[in-house]
């Protein structure tokens, strides 16, 4: 994939506005394109300051009675008269508005869950990916001390990164992956000839919450918060050794 030829994917990656598919595939050029993940780094750091920025400032009242007293008499905005409405009519619009609040109660923790649930499939859908040849690691060390530096500058934030080879759950690489329109770490962790992946990200207040337990085509996620991070840990290992695999890296 050129570089030259995804200006335009790379905006409608920032937008939200590619499928599946190109989804992925632009997501895979990202892990090996670092122009194209600096100009995506930039777009984003670019919005987040205009957003902080609260640049929008509401005109004094006086500018605007001053502009009033300047027009004509015929060019001044009056003031409508609002039609008396019998009260029956008054009460079916309470009853609409009403309605509608319960409607919208119900409706909004959908979109949460809705949030959530893309996120998990996201998340299955790189532990997937990363299961082809090749795709496993970036680093491939069983030695903390070796995969936690190799993070350094590629992230803005330090994933804790632990071996628990003595407990059963050697630590064999680690590789950056993206989730939730973030770069986040992912480490990856062998049970016997099953493969962990554990996808480290930033606690932030606008993040979903992933239930603690799923099931989704078949591989079991495992998520938890501990010390300022999110992990979700990702495998086809039965539920109760990833909880205890989770247990051990809570500690």
């Amino acid at each position: 994939m050129a570089c030259e030829n995804n200006k335009s994917l790379l905006r409608g990656y920032f937008d939200g506005e590619l499928d599946l598919v190109r989804n992925l595939e632009f997501e895979e050029h990202l892990k090996t394109c670092p122009d194209c993940a600096q100009e995506l780094g930039d777009q984003q750091a670019l919005r987040d300051s205009l957003q902080a920025a609260n640049l929008y400032e509401r005109a004094p009242e006086s500018l605007r009675n001053r502009i009033r007293a300047a027009l004509p008499a015929e060019a001044r905005p009056q003031p409508i008269a609002m039609p008396r409405r019998p009260v029956l009519e008054w009460l079916a619009v309470a009853a609409a508005i009403l309605i509608a609040v319960f409607l919208g109660a119900k409706v909004l923790p959908n979109i949460g869950g809705q949030k959530q649930n893309l996120v998990a499939e996201e998340i299955v859908a790189s532990h997937i990916r990363s299961m082809q040849p090749g795709h496993l690691y970036d680093v491939e060390s069983t030695d903390q001390h070796t995969v936690k530096p190799w993070f350094d500058g590629k992230l803005d934030f330090a994933p804790p990164v632990v071996d628990l080879k003595e407990q059963g759950f050697p630590l064999v690489g680690g590789r950056l992956d993206y989730v939730d329109h973030r770069n986040v770490a992912a480490l990856v962790y062998q049970r016997r000839k099953h493969f962990i992946n554990v996808f480290v990200w930033p606690e932030e207040s606008s993040a979903a919450k992933l239930p603690e337990v799923q099931t989704i085509q078949g591989y079991n996620l495992v998520y938890w918060s501990h010390n300022g991070m999110n992990f979700c840990a990702a495998s086809d290992l039965n539920i109760a050794e990833i909880r205890q695999f989770a247990g051990l890296l809570e500690q």
